[in-house]
């Protein structure tokens, strides 16, 4: 049990990285981000991060040949969701500042729940792979795995946020910027690890 929880929580930590770079992004987007929604948008993080090795056990022991042809694409699907959050987030702030509006508007709805859900998928989608990983696994020893994954990424990415919330607050006037580009880095980080095996 003990070897379990200490596996669980090195492979919560690998695999938080990516959705802790994306809370800090969102920090910086939203300085103002108050504890309450730091707390649920930390809690999709970890749901995603849950579910995901939990699929992935699902689909090894029961379509391991289709779930293994499907793993291939993985990186493609990271790579184009950040892409496409990250780069529709800086043409949107380039507008907004092009069109003169205020800072007080800016940050108003840029982190909407669909774009947070999309951001869960796209930093949680490489731990299907730990499926193979958790394969020999009973479902209760898969599901306490998966648990201890999800709440390690919960506590990360809340130290995330809350980090990424007080750069937000010193360079707010380009936050949303940085933020996507921090978001494309992130995808194309997954794409090449996923690809070139590094």
């Amino acid at each position: 049990m003990i070897q379990l929880i200490i596996n669980s929580v090195l492979l919560g930590v690998g695999l938080a990285m990516d959705a802790f770079s994306v809370s800090i992004a969102n920090g910086i987007i939203e300085p103002g981000m108050k504890k309450t929604r730091m707390l649920k948008i930390a809690g999709v993080y970890a749901f995603f991060q849950f579910a995901m090795p939990m699929l992935g056990w699902l689909l090894v022991t029961t379509l391991e040949e289709i779930f293994t042809k499907f793993s291939v694409l993985i990186p493609w699907i990271a790579l184009f969701l950040l892409l496409f959050i990250g780069g529709k987030m800086i043409v949107e702030a380039i507008l907004e500042k092009k069109n003169g509006k205020k800072e007080e508007t800016e940050h108003q709805g840029k982190l909407t729940w669909k774009l947070i859900f999309v951001q869960g998928v796209a930093t949680s989608i490489d731990a299907l792979s730990v499926g193979f990983t958790i394969a020999s696994y009973s479902p209760l020893r898969a599901f306490a795995s998966s648990l201890i994954i999800g709440a390690v990424t919960l506590v990360i990415c809340l130290i995330g946020l809350i980090f990424g919330r007080k750069i937000g607050e010193k360079i707010s006037g380009i936050a949303q910027i940085i933020g996507g580009v921090i978001l494309i880095l992130i995808g194309i980080e997954i794409f090449v690890t996923g690809v070139f095996n590094l």
